[in-house]
């Protein structure tokens, strides 16, 4: 008896470490990435509009964000280039009360992500993003870092430390 149990325990430790190295990677999620947006709440805001310099800043953070997230294996991007909702051609899906979960949903995304850059003065922004269930809307994730004595050439690397180091760390 002690001779089975001799052969047979080598072998069932080594099918359990065949069946463990042979799982199967989790299906990576499948995340709508959002343009980027300025809240601009600086005193100057009333009479400077964004301007080309914002909309490119915006752009390159959207881009950032969108490879790393793309890059980590863990999501699968959704396209967003057609959507033709208002809020999101307005650049207002921040104030649209979740609508953009609706809008990933149609797009069969499982979660929608919005980031933000708020503007507080010409040289202070914090940029956030905010992850919502495509199905039921509700909030996953909330992340937030601010800029101090930065410019607007800055809002990428806020962008590039959210992901990382929140976003990417907190999903492993």
């Amino acid at each position: 008896m002690r001779g089975i149990a001799f052969i047979l325990a080598p072998a069932l430790v080594l099918a359990g470490l065949a069946g463990a190295g042979g799982a199967e990677p989790p299906t990576p999620v499948k995340i709508a990435v959002f343009p980027f947006e300025l809240e601009d709440f600086s005193a100057a805001a009333a009479h400077a509009p964004p301007d080309d310099i914002d909309r490119e800043q915006l752009r390159l953070s959207t881009e950032e964000a969108r490879r790393l997230i793309a890059a980590s294996g863990r999501y699968q991007l959704v396209d967003v280039s057609a959507v033709n909702d208002q809020a999101a051609k307005a650049g207002k899906l921040r104030d649209c009360d979740g609508c953009e979960a609706r809008i990933a949903a149609g797009l069969d995304a499982d979660q929608s992500m919005v980031g933000i850059v708020t503007r507080i003065t010409r040289t202070e922004y914090a940029v956030t993003y905010k992850i919502r269930d495509a199905r039921s809307g509700a909030i996953v994730a909330v992340e937030q870092t601010d800029l101090r004595m930065g410019a607007n050439v800055a809002w990428s690397r806020g962008a590039r430390w959210l992901i990382e180091n929140r976003l990417l760390e907190q999903a492993k």
